[in-house]
């Protein structure tokens, strides 16, 4: 269940970003912005497992992305979108 999930444990702050991001503030709100967006694109009677995974699957795929800071809303919106309506389809369990 997605109540189950509590997004501010998976949320970015500026130091997580340090390390790979000039503006580390920009990136790590441009990664929570994802984060959020795949937590509220949910169903909210989601597995709590697959909420978990996937959303550790956005961190892993995003955090380090020197692209993070130039990608617009609307093109993140669309990853999300893709990654939420083929996650069941890809073969992840493993890696997450």
């Amino acid at each position: 269940m997605k109540q189950n999930v509590d997004i501010h444990v998976v949320l970015a702050t500026p130091a997580d970003m340090d390390d790979y991001h000039e503006d580390a503030h920009d990136a790590a709100d441009r990664i929570n912005f994802i984060l959020h967006a795949v937590y509220d694109g949910a169903d909210e009677d989601v597995e709590t497992e697959w909420l978990e995974r996937l959303l550790h699957h956005t961190w892993e795929i995003w955090h380090q992305n020197s692209n993070l800071l130039d990608i617009d809303d609307d093109e993140l919106l669309d990853w999300v979108d893709h990654t939420l309506a083929t996650w069941d389809d890809a073969d992840n369990e493993e890696f997450y």
